[in-house]
């Protein structure tokens, strides 16, 4: 199953470049090596170039203290741990993260920062530097950090093209710890759906990446972050050559509203909601509503449970993660019209957006 990179298992990864002919350059200017592996860029250069942004990421936080395990209840060392109840537990991370802005700011994972009470960032020269939260997204994993730096930091820009299967990338992080570490691999798939959540929507890629990689880049060929590596696919924990990267025209405006306002602010109707006749061809599919909340925009727009969605806005919606994505891109107290099946006639309702809360539904039957 997949898991996360932090303190857990191995994560992500994900890339994008081209074969290039024998002894040309790519657009990064990663040299394609003739004789013995020839065909193979040389990530020489590009390591060079990128690994200063790329930074490692320390966190600490307190847990409560004196908690008695079930196996010493009734022992001699039962008294022991409930003396310290009430102390606090110091618990350490590690993960990774890359720098987008000259001025400071630092791109990772929510799952990295968590609940943590202090965040060190070390440059790749070693320099530490205590970071300040500047917002986060547990949705889509993400997270943005702010450093104050004596001087300019180098940094990396996103991709604004294509990224397609099969492309040449280099992930670069902190595995294990060990700082400064990059990997190479391909992007092996697009679109992925792990069941993490409504927002899945992974970069596959076959570039080792482990505990502590998570929040780190993947890179092009042409020096742009692609995605953020974010988990992996393993038995062990550690890499299995499956890892997951958000993609980066996903992350890209989620760090942006993170960067203006702290905070990810997105469309929400009160419904659950599941898919209808899944195995049913294109166009002969829906979204069942399954439940609706009281006092939502849902509720007070009149839906109930058993109505069959079938689009917004005269949009065609076939699916939950269909559905929840495209009201999630709405803003709230703006209004939709969705048209949906009751009681086997067609009809369309206005419904105002309202903002989603914390958290959210996963699995089959999905919170929208």
């Amino acid at each position: 199953m997949p898991h996360l990179l932090d303190r857990r298992a191995a994560l992500f990864g994900l890339g994008a470049t081209t074969l290039l002919p024998a002894c040309s350059a790519s657009p990064a200017g990663a040299q394609v090596v003739s004789g013995r592996g020839a065909g193979l860029p040389d990530f020489a250069d590009l390591a060079e170039r990128v690994l200063p942004a790329v930074v490692n990421i320390a966190v600490s936080s307190e847990q409560p203290g004196g908690q008695v395990p079930p196996e010493l209840r009734g022992t001699p060392f039962e008294r022991y741990f409930r003396e310290r109840r009430g102390n606090r537990q110091q618990v350490q991370g590690a993960g990774s993260g890359f720098v987008i802005d000259p001025t400071g700011y630092v791109v990772t994972n929510n799952h990295v920062v968590g609940q943590a009470s202090r965040v060190v960032v070390s440059l790749q020269d070693g320099t530490e530097i205590p970071a300040r939260v500047v917002g986060t997204d547990e949705l889509t994993d993400l997270a943005l950090l702010r450093i104050e730096s004596r001087s300019a930091l180098t940094a990396v820009p996103w991709n604004s093209g294509s990224v397609r299967v099969g492309q040449w990338v280099m992930a670069a992080g902190n595995p294990f710890g060990l700082g400064g570490t990059v990997t190479t691999g391909i992007v092996s798939a697009r679109g992925r759906d792990i069941g993490t959540g409504p927002f899945d929507d992974f970069i596959q890629t076959d570039a080792a990446i482990n505990p502590g990689n998570s929040g780190g880049p993947l890179f092009n060929l042409a020096g742009e972050v692609i995605g953020i590596n974010t988990a992996i696919y393993s038995p062990t924990g550690a890499s299995a050559g499956i890892g997951f990267a958000t993609p980066a025209e996903l992350a890209k405006p989620v760090i942006e509203g993170l960067r203006r306002d702290g905070r990810v602010e997105r469309g929400w109707l009160g419904v659950a909601v599941q898919d209808l006749n899944p195995e049913a061809p294109r166009g002969r599919r829906g979204v069942q509503i399954q439940g609706v909340e009281r006092n939502s925009p849902a509720g007070r727009a009149g839906l109930r449970p058993g109505d069959v969605v079938t689009a917004l806005n005269g949009e065609r919606v076939e699916t939950s993660r269909n559905l929840i994505r495209s009201v999630a891109g709405i803003a709230p107290g703006q209004s939709v019209r969705l048209t949906l099946t009751r009681d086997g006639r067609q009809q369309d309702v206005n419904v105002q957006v309202g903002r989603r809360p914390p958290g959210g539904g996963q699995g089959q039957q999905q919170q929208q």
